[in-house]
C-alpha cells in the first residue's frame, strides 16, 4: 500500500518539516508540491505540479491525475504538518477497513504555542457547508477519487475542492476517525463569534456563487433539489384581533431588556400590534424590568413548564391567545433599527406572498457601534434557488418572521439554537421566504451573547445539530419529489 501525497506552496522551512514528517511513514509514495510559484519546489526534493487557483476544478483534476497509488492524501493548509506516531498508518487502515471514499481524524492545533485538542464531527448527508470542518489531512481512495472527478462536469475556480467532496459522498462513505492523529499550526486566532460571516463578505460574492451552483448540482443528483415552485398564502384565512406580535423569550437579561422593549413600544404603523414576552424563570431582575413598563401593549408571559428553551419559549407566545397574524422575532439582547421595522416586515408579507419574512441585521457591540463585518444581508439568497442554497449556508439571517397560522401547525423545535433555521428549511419546503435588504436589526455582541466565543464542543454541539436539521430536510425533500412523479 502507497499513499502519494499532494501539499500546497507555503514558507519555505515550514513546508521542509512537513515534507519530513510526512516520510517518516514508509507508506509514502510521491510528494507533489501544488505551486503557482515558478521557483516552488526548490531543494525540496518533491515533484511540482503547476497550478493557477490552488482548489479549482483544474487543480483537483490534476491531483487525480497523479493519484496512481491505493490513496491519495491532500494536505489542505501551507502551515506546519506533523503527522503523529503511525498517523498515516491509522487513517489507511481504517480506509481500507471501512471502504471509505475519504477519511478524515481528529487533531491537535497549536495556536499561539499553545497545543489544543481539535475534535471534529462526523459527516452526514446534511453536512453540506462549504466550511465543514474536516481538518487538513484528507485521505482519499484514489479509485473513487478519480471516478469523482470524472463525473465534475464544470470548471470552478474555488469550488473544486468543495464539488470534488460532493461528488465523493456520491461514491461512497465519508468517515470521521475519532482519534488524535497529526497536529497542524493554526494560525486564524479569531473568536468563533468572529468566524460566523467570513461566507458573507461581500470579497466572497464570486466564492459563494461557486460554491451555490456545486451544492445545486448536487442536490439535483440526489433528488432533493426543489425546482422554483410555491404555493400561495391567503392571509384571510383566519381572524386576529391583532396583526403582528412581537415575541420576545428572555431569561436573565437585565441589562439589555429595556432597550429591546423601548424600541417596540416606538413603533410606527398602521395596524394593532403588541408585545409577548415570554419570561423564563428569570433571577437577576428582568422581571422586574419588564413589570417597570406600563405600556398596554406588553403582555408578560411566565411559563407553566421550566424545561423551555428559545423554540419553546416562541411556542408559547405563539399559542397565546393574543398573538397576531404574524409572529415577528426580537432577541432580548437586541434592538430594532428605527421606529418603521414591524411596517416594513408586515408590508413584505403581502408584498411577496411569504409564509416567513427575514430581514438585514447590523453587528454592533453592546454599545451600539459597528462591529466588522457589519452588515448582514445575505444576499446569497435568491427568490428563485434560495431554499436550495439555504441547506449549504449555517443560517437565513435576522429579523425573522412568520405567518402565525404555520407556526401554530409546525410549531418550534425546543431548543436554543437552530430553532429559527429549521424552520426556515421546512416552510420553504413549499412556500417562498420573503427577504428585506435593509437594515431593520441591531444585534449587539457582548460577553453574555450565546455564539460570541463558543468553545470547540459547543461548536461541534451545534454544527451537529444544524447537519442533522439539513440531513432531515433532505430526506423530506427527496420523499416529497419521489411522490410528485
Amino acid at each position: 500500500m502507497k499513499i502519494n501525497c499532494f501539499i500546497s506552496q507555503g514558507e519555505p522551512r515550514q513546508l521542509k518539516e512537513t515534507i519530513e514528517s510526512l516520510r517518516k511513514s514508509t507508506l509514502i509514495g510521491r510528494i507533489y508540491l501544488l505551486s503557482d510559484k515558478k521557483e516552488g519546489g526548490k531543494d525540496l526534493d518533491v515533484e511540482v505540479i503547476r497550478i493557477q487557483d490552488i482548489w479549482s476544478t483544474d487543480t483537483v483534476r490534476k491531483i487525480a491525475s497523479f493519484s496512481d497509488t491505493e490513496y491519495s492524501l491532500i494536505y489542505t493548509k501551507n502551515a506546519r504538518l506533523q503527522m503523529g506516531t503511525f498517523g498515516m498508518e491509522r487513517m489507511s487502515q481504517i480506509a481500507s477497513d471501512s471502504s471509505a471514499a475519504m477519511v478524515y481524524a481528529d487533531h491537535y492545533q497549536v495556536i499561539n504555542g499553545l497545543k489544543r485538542n481539535n475534535p471534529l464531527i462526523s459527516y452526514q448527508k446534511g453536512s453540506l457547508r462549504d466550511d465543514f470542518n474536516f481538518g487538513s489531512v484528507l485521505l482519499f481512495d484514489s479509485r473513487k477519487l478519480q471516478k469523482a472527478v470524472d463525473a465534475m462536469n464544470k470548471n470552478y475556480i474555488y469550488a473544486g475542492l468543495y464539488d470534488l467532496r460532493l461528488k465523493l459522498s456520491q461514491q461512497g462513505d465519508i468517515v470521521h476517525i475519532n482519534e488524535y492523529l497529526y497536529t497542524e499550526m493554526e494560525d486564524d486566532n479569531r473568536k468563533s463569534g468572529e468566524k460566523l460571516f467570513d461566507y458573507v463578505d461581500p470579497k466572497n460574492h464570486a466564492v459563494q456563487l461557486e460554491m451555490e451552483a456545486a451544492c445545486t448540482d448536487h442536490l439535483k443528483e440526489i433528488g432533493a433539489y426543489l425546482k422554483p415552485e410555491f404555493k400561495s398564502v391567503k392571509f384571510d384565512e383566519f381572524d386576529f384581533e391583532n396583526e403582528a406580535s412581537v415575541i420576545i423569550p428572555v431569561k436573565n437579561r437585565v441589562k439589555t431588556i429595556s432597550d429591546a422593549i423601548e424600541s417596540v413600544i416606538r413603533q410606527k404603523t398602521n395596524f394593532k400590534f403588541n408585545l409577548i414576552i415570554i419570561d423564563n424563570f428569570s433571577t437577576d431582575g428582568t422581571s422586574e424590568a419588564i413589570d417597570s413598563f406600563t405600556d398596554e401593549k406588553l403582555i408578560h408571559v411566565i411559563p407553566k413548564s421550566d424545561d423551555l428553551g428559545i423554540g419553546g419559549c416562541w411556542n408559547e407566545g405563539v399559542a397565546h391567545p393574543e398573538c397576531g397574524k404574524f409572529a415577528i422575532q426580537l432577541d432580548s439582547d437586541d434592538v430594532y433599527a428605527d421606529e418603521h421595522t414591524l411596517q416594513k416586515i408586515v408590508d413584505a408579507f403581502y408584498e411577496q406572498n411569504c409564509v416567513m419574512v427575514v430581514g438585514t441585521y447590523k453587528l454592533t457591540d453592546f454599545n451600539m457601534n459597528t462591529l466588522p463585518p457589519g452588515i448582514i444581508d445575505h444576499k446569497e439568497w435568491t427568490p428563485e434557488n434560495g431554499r436550495n442554497n439555504a441547506l449549504r449556508i449555517n443560517g437565513l439571517g435576522a429579523p425573522r418572521a412568520f405567518y402565525t397560522p404555520m407556526l401554530r401547525k409546525f410549531r418550534v423545535p425546543n431548543t436554543s439554537y437552530g430553532e429559527d433555521y429549521a424552520l426556515g428549511l421546512y416552510f420553504s419546503r413549499e412556500h417562498q421566504i420573503g427577504r428585506i435588504y435593509e437594515v431593520l436589526y441591531l444585534c449587539r455582541r457582548w460577553e453574555d451573547n450565546s455564539d460570541a466565543a463558543l468553545d470547540i464542543v459547543k461548536m461541534n454541539s451545534h454544527n451537529t445539530y444544524k447537519d442533522r436539521i439539513r440531513t432531515w430536510e433532505i430526506e423530506a425533500r427527496i420523499k416529497l419529489n419521489q411522490e410528485r412523479v
